[in-house]
């Protein structure tokens, strides 16, 4: 073979290299990313979090001016504020409220299951094997007094479960702090890491990329600052009208709704179920009116608070969103179905963006 045909063949190669170089890259970013979905739900939550104070900052300078480092400081002192004061002033009514929710709960779905299967339907969904185990050791502990053993494998049992309770604890507790630290970060220099990842962009690209940058903020901050509306209407209208109609924990029952607003779909279902469960213990009047209530707010959210205080923040179908939910609730779980909204809005983004730089090259 000559060194011609040689050359010849290394060229013809070298396409083939690099394509399996790059379904192997990609193939390992699958592999990484699958892996560490956790983590990078929660770095995009506080990237949520980030855009959600520089949007407010933003807010307190058409009204305020001054630089960005003193109203960011203003938005996060007055956040802390309001979540002190709601904790000092509303917190023990609200944990009130919620333990008795719970025991209203309870005592609901028991009932539920008790009616389902005296009408033969199956009712395994709803486990309650942890209350009846409960029960039953309540009652064989009143028949006698235990022996050594039971005692120590009681206690082993409280100390596994107690340590369970403080990891959990720590562990969401670390994850919130950990969406703070970061969005607080971010928010703090948005244009050092917007200037940080263009650096990554080659040169003739890097106008398109910061166009994109600014799109996606943008398009996440209308989104969020109309979702956190939405939610503080949906909470003081849902605790207002359960007051009125004389339902226990009504107070509870909206906030609950209201965190439920930022999950569409999913939330609304869930929330729509707790309120008329917690209403079956108050009479069929109560859950009639409750019903109607739930009924009223959510028109009043498809089709006059969200259109009117987000407009065209995103504009995606029910069914998209819906699907989307499904996909990446069984794929990541609560953190897929919670962040799916802003996750499909930012592929929105990029395919718009994609498609409209290959029709401008396409054009050129």
């Amino acid at each position: 073979m000559t060194s011609a045909d040689q050359t010849a063949t290394s060229l013809s190669w070298r396409p083939m290299a690099a394509a399996g170089c790059a379904i192997v890259a990609f193939a390992a970013l699958l592999a990484l990313s699958w892996y560490s979905a956790a983590t990078l739900f929660l770095l995009f939550a506080g990237i949520l979090f980030g855009v959600f104070l520089n949007a407010l900052s933003e807010l307190l300078k058409r009204a305020v001016g001054g630089s960005h480092a003193v109203r960011l400081t203003i938005v996060c002192i007055a956040l802390l504020l309001l979540f002190t004061g709601i904790i000092v002033l509303g917190g023990t009514t609200i944990a009130r409220q919620a333990g008795v929710l719970t025991t209203t709960l309870k005592s609901q779905i028991g009932t539920v299951k008790e009616f389902l299967d005296q009408h033969g339907v199956d009712t395994s969904f709803l486990d309650l094997g942890a209350l009846t185990a409960s029960d039953n050791a309540a009652s064989a502990s009143s028949r006698g007094l235990p022996n050594a053993g039971a005692i120590a494998s009681g206690t082993s049992t409280v100390v596994t479960e107690s340590l369970k309770l403080l990891a959990g604890l720590f562990s969401t507790v670390g994850n919130i702090f950990v969406v703070i630290f970061l969005g607080t970060l971010l928010a703090a220099q948005p244009s050092v890491y917007r200037d940080g990842l263009l650096r990554f962009v080659a040169e003739p690209r890097r106008a398109a990329a910061a166009a994109l940058i600014d799109d996606l903020g943008e398009t996440l901050r209308r989104w969020l600052l109309g979702q956190i509306v939405t939610m503080t209407s949906i909470f003081v209208i849902v605790s207002i009208g359960l007051s009125i109609i004389g339902i226990p924990g009504a107070l509870a029952l909206g906030l609950q709704t209201g965190l439920l607003t930022f999950i569409p779909t999913v939330g609304a279902v869930v929330a729509g179920v707790i309120i008329v469960l917690a209403s079956l213990g108050s009479g069929w009047p109560a859950v009639v009116g409750a019903f109607a209530l739930y009924v009223v707010v959510q028109f009043l959210e498809g089709n006059i608070l969200t259109p009117l205080i987000q407009r065209r923040a995103i504009e995606i179908p029910p069914a998209t969103i819906f699907g989307a939910q499904i996909l990446l609730g069984v794929l990541f779980g609560l953190w897929g179905i919670a962040l799916a909204l802003p996750l499909i809005a930012v592929v929105k983004v990029v395919l718009r963006h994609l498609y409209r730089n290959e029709d401008v090259a396409a054009v050129a």
